[in-house]
């Protein structure tokens, strides 16, 4: 990652779960560096590491010396697989029914950094390489430089843990080609890098060994004190550097099946699910792209596909702020009162695979019961997000 180049300047000890650097550049100006440091558990997001990425990243926001921040992940695996949501599953299955202070702020602080991102100003590029899913797309999402590669593998996976995607999702699935939105977040599909360069959620690809390359590029741009001048230099770094991949840009999957993925997508969720079932039988050898995604929706929670089903129909009205608070609220609710609990237990503590929902079919929800889970704990005046604006 740079080698020779990368200066401690805000070093944390190889035990920390953050590790902090500056890249020094030959216009003097320095590069922050943020690399998620627990590399066996694909550098997923606990409460610390929020924290401590807030808290420096806000230091580095104001810092003049620092031109642009850079997050990447240790090993080659993954950036970042998502939040560790082990300590709100403790807390939410200690008080069934009852909003969680555990749950509480996990997500606030989260959501409040990946808000630190979309409006952080100065240039910002992570580096999309492996798996990048759920809280680690948060991340992604915000960044102003979103770096994919050959290696890619992205995917919002809530659907099957009863929860729904988050970190923005209300705001940027809705903002993708035609019905795509509704369908990653109802399959959990697996986006490759030219998939992710379709949706908007990577708006540069390199390839997966260009990382050093990539770091040691940064030194030689020219630096200034004026941030659109830095985000026009930084595009025209990686724009050199993609011209010169030894790999280039796949073909999208998504995009070629666009026409399927709409057609698929349209209607009511009954509608779908029952449309989706049928293709379940047919799908094997037609579309092998789609057989996986197809088997996560029909065995996803019921009520978490309702809530994606009610959130692509958010449209584009809400401000990203407004995305925030509302999930924020929803998010809790799914912790206290749906499916949140129990997916977590089937795929991370007993890890059987085998979650019991609490309905088994969505025809099998009571009306307005997922409706109900978007209503707001806390009134506008007492938000957690209300300083969002």
């Amino acid at each position: 990652m740079g080698g020779a180049n990368l200066d401690a300047a805000v070093k944390n000890g190889a035990a920390e779960q953050v590790l902090f650097s500056t890249l020094t550049t030959d216009s003097g100006k320095q590069i922050g560096v943020a690399t998620l440091n627990i590399e066996k558990a694909l550098n997923a997001l606990n409460l610390n590491m929020v924290q401590m990425l807030t808290a420096q990243l806000t230091a580095w926001r104001g810092d003049d010396n620092i031109v642009a921040v850079v997050l990447d992940g240790a090993g080659e695996k993954a950036f970042c697989a998502g939040g560790d949501v082990r300590a709100i599953y403790q807390a939410s299955v200690k008080a069934p029914g009852e909003v969680t202070d555990a749950a509480t702020e996990f997500f606030k602080q989260e959501y409040e950094l990946d808000y630190l991102l979309h409006s952080f100003g100065k240039p910002v590029a992570v580096w999309g390489d492996g798996i990048v899913m759920g809280g680690g797309l948060g991340l992604m999402i915000g960044a102003s430089h979103r770096i994919v590669t050959e290696r890619s593998r992205i995917a919002m996976p809530e659907v099957t843990i009863g929860l729904y995607p988050d970190v923005g999702g209300s705001y940027f699935l809705n903002r993708m080609p035609g019905r795509t939105g509704l369908f990653l977040g109802m399959t959990a599909y697996n986006m490759s890098g030219a998939d992710a360069h379709y949706v908007g959620i990577g708006n540069h690809y390199l390839n997966g060994d260009d990382r050093a390359a990539f770091f040691d590029a940064l030194v030689s741009v020219n630096w200034c004190d004026n941030q659109d001048d830095n985000h026009q230099a930084l595009h025209s770094l990686l724009d050199m550097m993609q011209d010169k991949c030894a790999t280039s840009l796949a073909a999208s999957q998504l995009e070629q099946n666009q026409g399927l993925i709409d057609e698929l997508m349209t209607g009511s969720l009954d509608e779908i699910v029952a449309r989706v079932s049928v293709h379940d039988e047919q799908t094997a050898t037609a579309h092998p792209w789609l057989a996986k995604a197809i088997k996560t929706l029909l065995a996803g929670s019921p009520i978490s596909l309702s809530l994606v089903h009610l959130q692509s129909g958010l449209g584009e009205e809400l401000s990203l702020a407004e995305c925030f608070k509302l999930e924020l609220g929803l998010s809790v609710n799914c912790c206290a009162k749906a499916d949140f609990a129990e997916g977590v237990r089937a795929l991370l503590i007993d890890k059987d695979r085998n979650p019991q929902w609490r309905f088994a079919t969505v025809e099998a929800i009571p009306e307005g019961y997922a409706q109900a889970l978007l209503k707001s704990p806390w009134d506008d005046e007492n938000h957690p997000l209300k300083a969002m604006g």
